[in-house]
């Protein structure tokens, strides 16, 4: 399907973006993307517009001067609290295959699940700075990245993000050639964990990984990428990569205190998802075990007893 997309002029915000102004740009996509919801149909449900939003140029303006925080939305509710709550940057994850949609792991999620998730949380317009995973076999060529990254784009993402390093150079070249924003994934890559066995490692432990990771880590800077996550990387490794990539911010899951940011998945800081918590995260409320007891309050307010 050939369409006409509107590059945002927030684009132009990224220092590293080419500046090519506000115009229409002709792309091919392999979804078919929906016309975009009304939202006026709705206002009373729909925050206010505020043009003040954060952009890809202020997260890496905050790298070495404050440390900023991270975490997955998958729908208008949470990305409006999330948003209330002051988070500057919302990633709709492909995690959501695993703790939304109940799948093994995210290599089952597919770009229509991805679309579907990034347009309810634009539908919230938070001020935040809002991501969208590639998912699993979207980016094999930069041809089919450029058209999903355009997808992900005109369903309300302000950036993509893809797993892997210099294999993926020239998808990501692609991507930042149309201007849009890329972030980075290097570590432990969950769409490449069934190849690993299925187990979630710690990634440069040893000197070879930490040489492959560093490097990784330059290409992506080099290739304009404004951020990039680290999971499960080896504390140190991670350090020295937030010291080495002065253009890039980085951001941590599981890989110790020193990255520019910090990333969590949602459920996980929340309790929502009680069968499975990693290690490296400890639950600020239990909302799962809240729902249980209000389902279970109110089941018994249906009989109560004589």
């Amino acid at each position: 399907m050939v369409g006409w997309l509107r590059k945002p002029s927030r684009w132009n915000e990224d220092a590293s973006a080419p500046d090519r102004g506000n115009h229409l740009v002709r792309v091919r996509t392999i979804d078919r993307v929906p016309r975009p919801l009304n939202l006026d149909r709705h206002p009373a449900r729909v925050p206010p517009v505020d043009s003040d939003r954060i952009a890809p140029a202020t997260v890496l303006g905050w790298k070495g001067s404050r440390r900023f925080g991270a975490l997955t939305a998958y729908d208008f509710p949470m990305a409006r609290l999330l948003d209330e709550a002051g988070v500057p940057v919302l990633l709709v994850g492909d995690s959501l295959g695993m703790v939304v949609l109940g799948h093994p792991d995210t290599t089952h999620v597919t770009m229509a699940d991805m679309l579907h998730h990034v347009r309810a949380v634009a539908r919230a317009r938070p001020k935040a700075l809002v991501g969208a995973d590639l998912p699993y076999r979207a980016y094999d060529t930069p041809e089919q990245a450029l058209a999903n990254a355009h997808a992900l784009v005109g369903a309300g993402a302000d950036f993509v993000k893809a797993e892997g390093g210099s294999e993926i150079l020239p998808q990501i070249r692609a991507i930042r050639a149309a201007g849009i924003p890329f972030c980075g994934h290097l570590g432990m890559l969950p769409q490449h964990v069934l190849e690993e066995g299925g187990k979630y490692r710690v990634k440069g432990r040893d000197e070879a990984g930490r040489q492959r990771i560093l490097a990784d880590a330059r290409a992506l800077e080099e290739a304009g990428a404004f951020a990039c996550v680290l999971e499960l990387v080896n504390p140190p490794v991670a350090a020295e990569v937030t010291r080495a990539c002065t253009r890039m911010a980085t951001i941590g899951i599981g890989s110790g205190p020193d990255c520019d940011g910090q990333i969590l998945v949602t459920p996980d800081l929340v309790g929502a998802f009680p069968w499975f918590t990693p290690r490296f995260v400890v639950p600020r409320v239990q909302t799962g075990q809240a729902i249980r007891e209000a389902a279970a309050g109110w089941l018994r307010e249906l009989n109560p007893p004589s």
